[in-house]
């Protein structure tokens, strides 16, 4: 996976370009529970959320880690609002290089939340 770009200032996130985001790390960022959580809310609310609206049984370093993973892979986009860092699903680009990819994944892990729930 390249490199994303630099930021621009202190308060610019990098992010990889459409062109940059790879199947691979698509995959590798959505096989952890607590990435695929996030996702799961971002898509749910289908706007921008701000990393204190979610709840994660994490330390807050390891849920940076988790949301660092998911924008240094594409799936996501972070900026800064004011003092709030804000989230973002990069759905169009997804579905853009991977027709179909994201929803098949959202509805797997329903279908699994429901199954685990069922235990």
């Amino acid at each position: 996976m390249s490199t994303p770009a630099p930021a621009t200032s202190s308060r610019d996130l990098p992010h990889p370009g459409r062109a940059e985001i790879r199947l691979e790390g698509v995959l590798h960022a959505l096989s952890d529970p607590m990435r695929l959580r996030i996702v799961r809310e971002l898509a749910a609310d289908g706007d921008e959320l701000s990393c204190s609206r979610f709840d994660l049984p994490v330390t807050k370093s390891t849920t940076t880690h988790h949301f660092r993973v998911l924008r240094e892979a594409g799936v996501i986009r972070q900026n800064y609002r004011g003092t709030a860092k804000m989230n973002g699903l990069r759905r169009d680009d997804l579905d853009d290089l991977f027709p179909g990819l994201l929803d098949a994944l959202l509805a797997a892990a329903d279908r699994q939340a429901v199954r685990l729930r069922k235990r």
